[in-house]
């Protein structure tokens, strides 16, 4: 997070204006105490809080509460009825007429109208055939028609539609009624929420070898035991929300409630999420409430024939670099069917929380476009903020944790906004966990632009601690983003073109591989040590996936070769990547036994500049890394707080992880009372040149 400049001097009456807003947010004091600097924007916490307080008290006095509220998709859309028949409902307040069409009536566009209720809301309720049958099939297509305040004819999906599919070469997708007579029935009760989040970031449809999208069978078959064995606890899904422009990455929203069908059916993606469930893993959604698909004929943009609707209207209803549509949060209806969507997800599918995308376009009418935030807290509040969007994602986190309060949320924010990650009651958002973004980068720029012996050892540790007190950050050297086209994996950063050349086993180490294998652990290390409350990994990367990620689209004439995932490299006993799978594996196994994501940040004794060493302590770990490129250390002292014996529990140089085995594991370290840099013990080590050493005190019960 951006380091924080001091306020400016608080204005006389400002000792009226603390008091009223620790007397209307019931826990704002604690958020003071801990960050004292915010003092002088208590009443922007207070007008937040009490905003928020006052659409829940409006949604109970008008819906009956947020539980019922939350419920849209029980009556919007397409339902059949207990006797047979179809109960239809939209919001449409800009259409003159809404019919319904489809297979069922051989495509009329006015057979079946709807009525026009209060606030812009339809009704349409078709009785069942006389065999009692649902007069629309499951698998049959449908569109709603509406007919605009201009006289136009328009054919849209509804908003609601829980299953859309493109069939052959069709440019548009079509909406297809989902009432399958039995439907997937989960068999494993939700995973608890772990102490300590490790996550795996997946896309399905790049999940296999062939050049092709892949399915979620193969990812339930094929990649949930690898998430296993490497042990991460957490998926984190990609692009599962229906997006018609496969590129896009599944940024590009198109139907909000229907589940990608090009990877397979509802009922498939249900038994993904129970399968994992199975194996104690808990699965994510990445959720986009930030922006839509601009689409319209099978997408939300003009539903209603209108340039509003579920969107603002005019400039204010585009995002400029995105050419998408923004919401308009304080619409009543719009935050039903948000509000709804998130419930969706976690009633429907099973899913265990969300990581919301892009939401720094959400937090600031500028969309943070063009914006630098020197982490001055005067950029945080104020007019640029968009309240309406920020009171919608307190809603979400409070009807999420309400739901399941073992849900969690985790926020992506450049701007590093304070309290996004602190309780509700306290004023904040209410997220669990927001990405610490700037780390990626960091490594990027040193790989990019620095020598390795000009690696600053203090930057390396201020980035990777620069993090808001008590708001937890999930650390990540690389994600999705530094793998797109344009950019590179970090091996590929490290070894480039030698991958396709020089990682045999039966061929010698050359210097680039050797160094790219040794400092591909040490980055990872140290940024799950140090880095965060949680650590996230995007799939593949763990075993140094080369080259980069690109999706079919015209540019590289639909070409799906860059758009997989080739895990059968780190499979294959001849090959190097299997060392880089295998420290991954037990880099995770070893802070499932130890626990340091969940410890108290990390003490770090010692970052020397001219030996490359950087020495920390978590969880009663000792965590040793020399990033020197050519010097070792014998008899280095490292300062502990603990007395006893220490054991090497995890050693970058060992022979299972391509390392050079210059580390004796029978050798016991003794710490002696000896202070430090600050620590009251110490113990000596041999170092070698890049390695990275975790030693754990024997004498201290696990």
């Amino acid at each position: 997070m951006a380091a924080s400049a001091t306020p400016a001097a608080p204005a006389p009456d400002s000792k009226a204006a603390l008091a009223a807003a620790l007397a209307d947010v019931p826990e704002l004091a604690k958020l003071l105490e801990i960050d004292p600097y915010l003092k002088p924007f208590a009443a922007d916490f207070q007008r937040r809080y009490k905003q928020f307080c006052q659409i829940l008290s409006n949604i109970g006095e008008n819906e009956g509460g947020i539980d019922k509220f939350s419920r849209g998709y029980e009556s919007f859309g397409v339902h059949r009825c207990a006797d047979g028949g179809l109960y239809c409902k939209e919001w449409a307040p800009g259409a003159e007429g809404v019919f319904l069409t489809g297979d069922f009536n051989g495509w009329n566009p006015f057979s079946h109208p709807y009525k026009k209720l209060d606030f812009g809301k339809w009704e349409l309720y078709i009785p069942p055939k006389q065999d009692r049958s649902a007069p629309v099939p499951h698998g049959s297509k449908l569109k709603v028609v509406i007919t605009s305040k201009s006289g136009e004819i328009l054919y849209r999906i509804s908003p609601w539609a829980k299953y859309v599919a493109r069939e052959g070469d069709n440019v548009n997708y079509d909406w297809i009624h989902w009432d399958p007579e039995s439907s997937y029935k989960f068999k494993h009760s939700r995973p608890k929420k772990p102490r300590s989040l490790r996550i795996y970031e997946s896309h399905v449809g790049i999940s296999s070898h062939e050049g092709k999208v892949a399915s979620y069978k193969h990812f339930t078959c094929n990649v949930l035991p690898r998430i296993k064995d490497l042990g991460y606890n957490c998926i984190q899904l990609m692009a599962i929300m229906e997006h018609a422009y496969y590129a896009s990455f599944g940024y590009q929203i198109t139907s909000f409630f229907a589940a990608s069908s090009r990877y397979g059916t509802p009922e498939e993606l249900k038994e993904l999420v129970d399968t994992a469930h199975s194996m104690g893993i808990i699965v994510l959604l990445d959720v986009v409430h930030s922006h839509a698909s601009k689409n319209s004929e099978d997408g939300l943009n003009m539903f209603d024939g209108t340039d509003s609707c579920y969107f603002h209207s005019g400039p204010k209803g585009t995002h400029d670099l995105w050419d998408s549509r923004l919401f308009a949060y304080s619409v009543w209806e719009v935050l039903r069917f948000l509000l709804s969507n998130i419930r969706w997800w976690l009633e429907e599918y099973g899913f265990d929380g969300f990581r919301f995308d892009g939401i720094t376009s959400m937090l600031y009418h500028h969309h943070g476009i063009g914006q630098g935030f020197s982490g001055d807290y005067n950029e945080y509040f104020g007019l640029q903020v968009d309240e309406d969007a920020l009171i919608y994602l307190m809603l979400a986190n409070h009807l999420a944790h309400t739901l399941y309060p073992d849900s969690i949320t985790i926020a992506e924010d450049v701007s590093g906004m304070p309290a996004l990650c602190s309780p509700i009651s306290q004023g904040g958002v209410g997220f669990d966990y927001r990405l610490a973004m700037a780390i990626p980068d960091k490594w990027i720029q040193l790989l990019k632009e620095f020598k390795d012996e000009d690696w600053n050892m203090g930057n390396i540790v201020f980035t990777l601690t620069n993090r808001r007190h008590l708001e937890k950050c999930i650390a990540y050297a690389e994600s999705h983003d530094q793998a797109l086209v344009g950019d590179k994996s970090l091996a590929f950063w490290l070894m480039d073109a030698e991958m396709y050349t020089n990682m045999s086993v039966l061929t010698p180490f050359t210097p680039v591989i050797d160094r790219g294998i040794q400092l591909h652990k040490m980055i990872r290390l140290i940024t799950h040590g140090l880095g965060g409350e949680g650590y996230l990994n995007f799939m593949g990367n763990e075993f140094g996936h080369p080259e980069w990620l690109d999706f079919p689209r015209k540019g590289n004439n639909e070409s799906y070769h860059y758009a997989r995932r080739q895990f059968h490299l780190t499979d294959d006993d001849l090959l190097r990547y299997k060392f880089l799978n295998n420290f991954d594996r037990d880099m995770n196994r070893l802070e499932e036994r130890c626990g340091w994501l969940s410890a108290p940040q990390a003490y770090v004794s010692e970052k020397h500049e001219a030996n490359k060493v950087i020495t920390f302590e978590r969880a009663g770990l000792v965590f040793i890394f020399n990033f020197h490129p050519s010097k070792s250390y014998t008899d280095y002292r490292v300062g502990t707080a603990l007395p006893g014996k220490f054991k090497i529990v995890l050693d970058s140089d060992a022979a299972e992880y391509g390392g050079h085995q210059r580390l004796d594991h029978n050798t016991d370290f003794f710490s002696e009372a000896f202070e430090h840099n600050g620590r009251p013990h110490s113990l000596l080590v041999y170092i070698p040149s890049r390695v990275a050493l975790v030693l754990q005190n024997v004498d201290l019960p696990n």
